[in-house]
């Protein structure tokens, strides 16, 4: 059969490029939607409280959002190909050790790891796939599967967490993804390797700031909530955040290869997807980690049930994904970004009926609301992220979007956790003030997704959006 008459004209280079992504794809979004059911397992049986819960999620978005931005520009210099093999390893021997994890110290820094590996991933997997297809259609198409591929994480990644976690144990979770690496590592010789014509250098300056900064920042966030905001600890972290990002942005400004070029910004649909993906990261994906503890700490769901809540609106995440390159043909994507964080905003809204006595279907409604917004989110944001970046730096591109997308996750985190009482309901906390704090970070959220809309409503429609999404034709 001609190339030409398929439906999605891809050569088998090009398929197994798709694939090899989508996996990779699948794998660390998988990660993150089943941590999140597994985490009352992981503090029942270490006896951790949730500042320990915070680092289990924070130590793996910290270290992806600060490596992710060198392993962007790494990628582009010496290969991307290589970089995502080096990831891929990395990534299936973390998951090794956070199963083996003997304490939630060692589990942490296992999260760490896994997170650098992650970065790695991340950084160079768009730009693996965007190298592989020239033409613009075809690239949307594979753009469209990268997206779907996210839903459909999602969509079985909290009930596989909670089936895992259940029948089996929480380190199941990790285990699971070493067939998926190895599985990963076999279609790799099959993709082909690109470089940037132009590479950057490493900035090390930059690294270490960026590092420091934001370390210090959740650090002083999660603190904040155990100790005061007075407390000498707290303070003092969160000055040191605020000098060593001043050095950052200093050290981004006079760098002749600074690994986060700051005349990027000046370029307005760009600044403003950035602040899109942070404030969808920082608001629905933040917040879920506690929701997760709400279902079975307080309601006494068991974790299937847990993942059985979230199943329905995961599945439409999946579907509105997947139908993103049918109907986006002729709408801007500043309008498609914009009414995605609405629909979050509008979601996390409905999520605050859920109290004390209710049960799980009450977080439903909501929850499919959200996910019809971040279903069609993100794959025009990687769209977006592409044709903004060109395909010289499209690492570089990739992996900036990536910070700011895990750096949200982190801060949401810690911020909103400093909204709910310091001691978990986990450990005998008070239900009643947890729901109170749970409702006061879902309306938190709901601010953080409106600023994120008007933020791209405005800043994204001022600049003409170079979006493979928008020279689609339409659709017969």
């Amino acid at each position: 059969m001609d190339t030409s008459e398929r439906p999605s004209g891809f050569d088998s280079v090009q398929r197994v490029t798709t694939a090899v992504v989508c996996a990779a794809t699948a794998m660390l979004m998988l990660d993150i939607a089943v941590v999140n059911t597994a985490l009352p397992a992981m503090a029942r049986e270490f006896d951790a409280g949730m500042g320990a819960l915070k680092w289990v999620v924070d130590g793996y978005t910290l270290a992806l959002a600060t490596i992710v931005l060198s392993a962007g520009a790494w990628s582009d210099r010496v290969g991307r190909r290589r970089v995502f093999v080096v990831g891929a390893i990395g990534f299936t021997a973390a998951s090794v050790l956070c199963a083996a994890s003997a304490g939630m110290g060692m589990l942490i820094a296992s999260r760490i790891v896994q997170g650098v590996a992650a970065a790695l991933l991340f950084a160079s997997s768009l730009a693996v796939l965007a190298a592989a297809f020239g033409d613009r259609r075809q690239r949307t198409r594979a753009l469209a599967a990268y997206g779907a591929t996210i839903g459909a994480a999602f969509a079985v990644g909290p009930l596989l967490g909670g089936v895992l976690t259940e029948l089996l144990d929480w380190r199941a979770i990790f285990l699971i993804n070493v067939p998926i690496g190895l599985a990963i590592l076999v279609g790799t010789r099959r993709v082909e390797e690109s470089r940037s014509s132009t590479p950057r250098r490493g900035d090390h300056r930059g690294q270490v700031a960026v590092v420091v900064g934001l370390g210090a920042l959740a650090y002083g966030l999660v603190e904040a909530n155990d100790r005061g905001w007075t407390d000498p600890v707290t303070v003092a972290a969160l000055g040191a955040a605020a000098a060593a990002l001043i050095v950052f942005v200093a050290v981004q400004a006079t760098a002749a290869e600074p690994m986060l070029p700051l005349g990027l910004f000046a370029n307005r649909a760009f600044a403003g997807a950035q602040i899109a993906v942070f404030a969808i990261s920082a608001s629905m994906f933040a917040v879920f980690v506690y929701v997760t503890v709400y279902l079975q700490g307080v309601l006494g769901l068991t974790p299937i049930q847990a993942g059985l809540v979230y199943l329905p609106g995961t599945v439409v995440m999946l579907f509105v994904a997947g139908a993103t390159d049918r109907f986006l043909a002729q709408t801007p994507p500043w309008l498609v970004l914009s009414v995605s964080l609405i629909a979050v905003a509008a979601g996390m809204a409905l999520m605050t009926v859920g109290g004390v006595h209710s049960n799980g279907t009450a977080m439903v409604p909501g929850f499919i609301v959200a996910c019809i917004g971040a279903g069609a989110f993100n794959p025009v944001m990687s769209s977006v992220i592409l044709g903004e970046g060109g395909d010289d730096d499209a690492g570089l591109a990739a992996g900036i979007n990536d910070a700011f997308r895990q750096s949200g996750i982190a801060l949401g985190v810690a911020a909103l956790g400093a909204l709910l009482p310091a001691r978990s309901v986990l450990a005998g906390g008070s239900p009643d003030e947890f729901v109170d704090g749970l409702h006061v970070a879902l309306w938190a959220s709901c601010g953080i997704a409106v600023a994120g809309a008007v933020v791209a409503a405005t800043w994204m429609r001022a600049n003409r959006v170079n979006s493979d999404v928008a020279i689609l034709e339409s659709p017969a």
